[in-house]
This record gives structure tokens, C-alpha cells and sequence, in this order.
């Protein structure tokens, strides 16, 4: 067996254990390339270490420090909060605001599941008290989170943009990231048309989608976030009706109350005004100046560290610590590769089927199943470079490739075996917990079976970059 192959195998072996025994992939990674690089490719250390993703590792602990911050001091609620504001007691409007929130928050840089995990609570308990589908706003939820998630100081963006330059592929950050949201808006739509989303606009405010309010008399909501922290206090029973989330826990309880006299929003307190302009400054710095997301970002959250230290002093404990060790180990191990020539090899053998658009179907559908179940960012790290020497071709067009592989692998993430769907699935309350895990695994199966071919269609084949 030759060396190439065996390396493959391992891939293949590091995905598998890493789905069926929840064990970081990222760890597992680090421990293939120690065995791959030393056993078969004689590497030392130095040579292993060559392919670790040190941009990448700045950008990640960066982008997520300051959102953890942004976190604690409460500006993700307050964001939270006045999105649902807007949409005025229309219920239809309900998931498009989660939609456009989720897809807001990664694409000023918060990582996909911590964003899914701060508005699926909210989302979800919405669509219980108003009768909206669960499915529906879940959905909503999980596809605005990739809809962001290519912005170019995104995570996913800065990953596979990052990762496109060091392979020396023609890039467009503008096309990935147009591509990803035009495709989840898209699905979206359709999702909100066959899941009963039409049928929302007939409930003309929020009052009337619980269904006991009395007629003639507006119910408002109390959207005010129970704080976070042990020193949460109790609720107790004041005459209101309250609904809360099952499973309460300081950092996935939400509490619904429906009075009878509007609540105020939560006020824009010093730090949160700070925070804003922070994310503000972020999206200024990298698009007008061309600054680097990662240092950027790690400067503004210690600025806010050092001036409200009691808010950020939890902060560096919630950086995607996961998230890091799964992207630095999954490229890591991929520089092996790169090291050994296995790239080279497979691509070779791809683009040996002697028909470059199969190919990059293949490749698409490679992706799409894998994320299913396992990591999208691991597995679009592990095949954009595999698609390098075939696209050195120049036979297909490399942004086209590069977006149709970076879409299939992160619109399955609705799938209850991916992080984003297993959040959703915890979320939903009032529901029964069975028949909403085969919905949502019916739903991203046929994810899995439609998308890659539409996007291969849409922009492998015209041939784009």
C-alpha cells in the first residue's frame, strides 16, 4: 500500500472516530500527523509544524475573544432584543428576523453554533408560544447562520479565504461570501413557503399567534433577557403568564412573558455602546484598510478588557477553544499531506476520472455528506486543497469550485447530527423531541441530496474565476 493511500485511509479513519466517538477532530488530527508524518513520511517535528495554520489560529482566538466579550457585557442581547422589536406584532416576519440576526452575528464574526446557540433558545420558543413550525424557524435559524458565514472577517470566511491563498487558488472573498447567502436565502424561501410560512401573515400581530388572548386587547411581550451567571434570580408568579424554555440554564434560558403594557428595550449601557463601535471599528478596519481580522480583533477586546475588566473577565474562557484545536489540527495534518505529496496524488487521481466537472461533483457531494456529520470547517480545509491540482488545470474556474465546495459543506449543517441541528433540537420546546429529530433528518437529507448539484450547476459549470 502506498504511503499516499495509507495517509488517505487515515483521513478517513480521523472523521470516522471523531463522528461515532465525539472526540475533537482537531486532537485526533494532531495525533494522525505525528504517526502519518513520523511512520510513513519520515518528517521530523519541524516538517510537521510546517502546515500549522498560524494566521488562522490569530483570526480564530481573536474573532471569538471579542465576541465572548460582546457576550458577557450583554450586546448580543441587546441586538437580540431589538431585532425582535422591528417586527412590529407581525408573526411572519418572526423568522426572517432570526434569519437576518443569526446571519448578522457571523458575519461580523461570531462562530456559526455560538450564534445558533444564542438565538435558537429565543427562535424556537417563539415558535411554540405562536404556533410558527418548528422546523421552519430552526431552519430559519441554521441556514441565516451560513448565510453570514462567508463574510471576508467571518470565520468560515477568513478560513477559506485563508486557506485559498496559501494554496495559491484564484480568489474572490466578495463571490464566496454572495454565494453562501444568495444559496441560504434561497433554500430558505422555499422553506418558509412549504413549512407554512405563508400562512403566518393571516396573524396580523403577536398578540393573536398564542391564541388565548383576548380579542379586541394587544398583549405585548416582555423580550428582556434573564442575566446570565449564578446569581441569576428566581422567577416567581406576579399574575403574568410566563413560558420558560425547558431545561433552564444561565446560558440557554429565555423567558417569554406576556403583559399587558409594552416593556422598554435593554438600555445601551457604556460597555455595550463600546462593544458596538468595537464590531463597528472590526468590519471598518478589514474591509476599508485591509487589516488583519485576527490582530484587529484581539486589540479591540483587550481595549474593552482593560476598560470594563469585571465583563471581560470570563471572555478568554469562551473563546472556541473546540473550534481552534479543530481547525489547527485538521490543517495541520493537511500540511502533512502537502508534505508527502498526497495531494498531489489524489488530485491527480480526481482529475484522472478524465472528466473535470464529475469531478468537482464528487468532490461536492464528498463534502456535503461528510458535513452531515461531521465538521463543514474540517472537511472544506481537508478538500480545497485536494481540488488543487486539478484545478491547476484551468478546466474549471476556481472561485466557482472553491464556493460550490464551501456551500455543500455548511448547508447540511440543519442536520440533527451537526452541532447547528443538535442545537436547534435542544432548543425546541413543547415539541415531541422524536418526531422532531426525524423531521430534521428527513430535511437534511434532502439537503444533502439537492444542494451540491444545484450549486455545482449554478457555478462549477458556467466555469466562474
Amino acid at each position: 500500500m502506498s504511503p499516499e493511500l495509507i495517509s488517505i485511509l487515515v483521513l478517513a479513519v480521523v472523521f470516522v472516530i471523531a463522528t461515532t466517538r465525539s472526540i475533537n477532530m482537531g486532537a485526533l488530527a494532531f495525533a494522525a500527523a505525528f504517526a502519518v508524518g513520523t511512520l510513513v513520511a519520515d518528517l521530523d517535528a519541524d516538517g510537521i509544524f510546517a502546515g500549522f495554520p498560524g494566521d488562522l489560529f490569530v483570526v480564530l482566538v481573536g474573532v471569538t475573544y471579542l465576541f465572548a466579550i460582546a457576550r458577557s457585557n450583554g450586546t448580543t442581547d441587546w441586538l437580540v432584543h431589538a431585532s425582535i422589536r422591528l417586527v412590529r406584532g407581525r408573526v411572519a416576519l418572526i423568522p426572517w428576523v432570526m434569519f437576518a440576526l443569526t446571519g448578522a452575528l457571523t458575519a461580523i464574526g461570531a462562530v456559526s453554533p455560538a450564534a445558533v446557540a444564542i438565538v435558537a433558545p429565543i427562535a424556537l420558543s417563539f415558535a411554540a408560544q405562536y404556533g410558527i413550525s418548528p422546523l421552519l424557524m430552526g431552519a430559519m435559524v441554521v441556514h441565516g447562520a451560513q448565510a453570514g458565514g462567508f463574510s471576508p472577517i467571518s470565520i468560515y470566511g477568513s478560513i477559506v479565504n485563508g486557506i485559498v491563498e496559501r494554496e495559491k487558488l484564484p480568489g474572490n472573498e466578495v463571490a464566496l461570501f454572495l454565494a453562501s447567502l444568495v444559496a441560504n436565502l434561497i433554500i430558505a424561501g422555499v422553506v418558509f413557503v412549504v413549512c407554512g410560512g405563508l400562512g403566518l401573515w393571516r396573524q396580523d400581530s403577536l398578540a393573536k399567534g398564542a391564541g388565548d388572548a383576548p380579542k379586541g386587547r394587544g398583549a405585548a411581550i416582555d423580550l428582556r433577557l434573564p442575566p446570565r451567571g449564578r446569581d441569576q434570580p428566581q422567577r416567581r408568579d406576579t399574575g403574568t403568564t410566563t413560558e420558560p424554555a425547558p431545561h433552564p440554564s444561565p446560558t440557554t434560558t429565555t423567558t417569554v412573558t406576556r403583559e399587558t403594557t409594552p416593556t422598554p428595550a435593554l438600555p445601551l449601557t457604556p460597555p455595550r455602546i463600546a462593544t458596538l463601535l468595537s464590531l463597528i471599528a472590526l468590519v471598518v478596519a478589514v474591509l476599508a484598510f485591509d487589516l488583519d481580522a485576527g490582530l484587529t480583533a484581539i486589540t479591540l477586546a483587550v481595549i474593552l478588557s482593560a476598560l470594563w475588566p469585571d465583563d471581560s473577565r470570563k471572555a478568554v474562557g469562551e473563546i472556541a477553544w473546540p473550534t481552534v484545536l479543530l481547525i489547527c489540527g485538521v490543517l495541520t495534518y493537511v500540511g502533512v499531506l502537502d508534505e508527502m505529496g498526497t495531494i498531489t496524488w489524489a488530485g491527480e487521481g480526481v482529475g484522472g476520472i478524465g472528466v473535470p466537472l464529475l469531478a468537482a461533483v464528487l468532490l461536492c457531494y464528498i463534502g456535503a455528506i461528510v458535513s452531515a456529520f461531521a465538521s463543514s470547517v474540517g472537511i472544506m480545509g481537508a478538500l480545497i486543497p485536494l481540488a488543487v491540482p486539478f484545478l491547476a488545470q484551468g478546466e474549471i474556474g476556481a472561485v466557482g469550485m472553491v464556493a460550490a465546495l464551501a456551500v455543500s459543506a455548511t448547508v447540511v449543517d440543519v442536520s440533527p447530527f451537526s452541532t447547528n441541528g443538535a442545537l436547534v433540537l435542544a432548543a425546541a420546546p413543547d415539541v415531541d423531541r422524536e418526531r422532531f429529530f426525524r423531521q430534521l433528518m428527513v430535511y437534511g437529507g434532502i439537503v444533502v441530496a439537492a444542494v451540491p448539484a444545484v450549486v455545482w450547476l449554478a457555478l462549477v459549470v458556467p466555469g466562474w474565476g
